[in-house]
């Protein structure tokens, strides 16, 4: 943090404030279809810890120096990371009249729309997080929508669960968890053999991400993305797989530290799963 920046427990600025001003500049820009409110607050699940989520539908480019300028418009940054764009188009700064973390997360309108339709229309699978952008969607606060765009793409996203979406998602992710010759479980039992825990953290995450994203799914259930996960499975979803919560902190712990331990949780937590999905009609 430089210098300048406020400290962590500095007294924080009106956060709603700043994020009109910052909704209506950007949303007055010929550029932008729409400015919504996205994560935690949006969610309302926002701690001392969140930063704020301003999502920009853009239909062009806007320039870095007028996003610059807007933020300066809105009381300048006591840090800023501009065109972080590692994740996707973004500029993180922290405010220097308020202290609150910004993310301003830039979204081409035409390509959200598309992956909305990708999944509502086309009921296309991925592996892991099918449904999150959906969520994104969904959960968003519209706060500059000009022409409406923003209000019909939430109409779409305010449909019910695509049957035919759910049992693609979990056809198209079972069988990587442990069935086939390069399933999860197959790669990891390669990689504990090996002793190379980097590979074994790679494949768990990857083989959660899809065992999620089956749970989500059968609860009919847009994927709330990787933060709180298990907070989400337990508040949210009416129907989970026996001891899901402990079997998934017993692999997490275990951590390829010896490998039929870590094997032992995995094939619990699979075969607790398989049980559940039957009786689910899968």
């Amino acid at each position: 943090m430089s210098p300048s920046a406020p400290s962590s427990d500095a007294p924080r600025g009106d956060a709603e404030a700043l994020i009109a001003g910052l909704a209506a500049a950007f949303g007055a820009l010929p550029q932008v279809a729409a400015v919504a409110l996205g994560g935690s607050r949006a969610g309302g699940a926002a701690d001392d810890t969140s930063d704020i989520d301003l999502y920009i539908y853009t239909r062009a480019d806007v320039p870095l120096s007028v996003r610059q300028a807007i933020v300066a418009a809105a009381g300048g940054v006591a840090r800023a990371d501009w065109a972080a764009d590692y994740w996707g188009p973004a500029d993180q700064f922290i405010s220097a009249t308020t202290g609150h973390e910004i993310d301003l997360v830039t979204f081409d309108a035409a390509w959200m729309e598309a992956q909305l339709r990708r999944v509502l229309i086309d009921h296309a699978p991925s592996l892991g997080y099918t449904t999150a952008l959906w969520h994104t969607v969904r959960v968003s606060r519209p706060l500059a929508d000009p022409a409406g765009w923003f209000a019909g793409l939430q109409a779409l996203a305010a449909a019910d669960y695509p049957e035919p979406l759910r049992r693609a998602i979990v056809a198209y992710n079972r069988p990587v968890l442990g069935d086939m010759l390069t399933s999860y479980r197959a790669q990891l039992a390669k990689a504990l053999d090996r002793g190379d825990l980097v590979s074994v953290n790679h494949r768990l995450a990857a083989l959660l991400a899809s065992l999620f994203d089956i749970v989500f799914a059968v609860n009919r259930l847009p994927h709330p993305g990787e933060k709180r996960i298990l907070a989400h499975l337990a508040a949210r979803c009416p129907s989970l797989p026996e001891g899901l919560a402990d079997d998934v902190a017993a692999l997490l712990a275990a951590g390829g530290t010896a490998a039929p331990a870590t094997l032992a949780h995995l094939d619990r937590l699979l075969g607790r799963l398989e049980v559940w999905l039957a009786a689910e009609g899968f």
